[in-house]
């Protein structure tokens, strides 16, 4: 019996957009997509965790960054819905999709504490890149979000 995944809900989930002293934005490119895709940190909120703390805690697992700084959330909370051929891989098929809640950060530590071969790592390699070239490494499934982002920090760094 097919799955409707439309009913599927959305799972909640966090990002981080942290920037360095040059206002260039941290991107990675997952292991599961080695293609020319990269994306910022982001992951789900654990039970009892507020948006923030999920923030800071995804941050330190995908990348080993604790040396930041709080610039601003993002008032608005970005969706994206997964391609078909993902629904019912990712997340173990529970969700459809994801609602995040965005915070600007600036990194404020020495580059060397930058270690994405953490304990389950998720990326293969990592980068610092104009905010304006956000939407061009966007994987497709996330290029509004991406472009959404780009527009909000630009009016926070403006």
């Amino acid at each position: 019996m097919k799955k409707n995944f439309s009913e599927l809900p959305l799972r909640k989930g966090v990002g981080i957009i942290l920037l360095n002293d040059e206002n260039k934005v941290f991107v990675a490119k997952r292991i599961d997509n080695p293609k020319n895709f990269w994306q910022m940190p982001q992951g789900g909120i654990d039970e009892g965790e507020n948006y923030y703390e999920a923030a800071i805690r995804e941050l330190k697992e995908e990348t080993s960054v604790v040396s930041v700084k709080f610039i601003q959330e993002i008032d608005k909370k970005l969706t994206y819905i997964l391609p078909d051929h993902l629904i019912g891989i990712i997340w173990r098929g529970r969700y459809k999709g994801q609602i995040q809640k965005w915070f600007v950060m600036r990194f404020v530590g020495k580059e060397t504490e930058i270690n994405i071969n953490t304990k389950k790592p998720e990326f293969l390699d990592w980068k610092w890149v104009d905010l304006d070239d956000l939407p061009k490494i966007a994987v497709k499934f996330k290029l509004d979000v991406y472009k959404s982002l780009k527009q909000e920090v630009s009016k926070i760094l403006n």
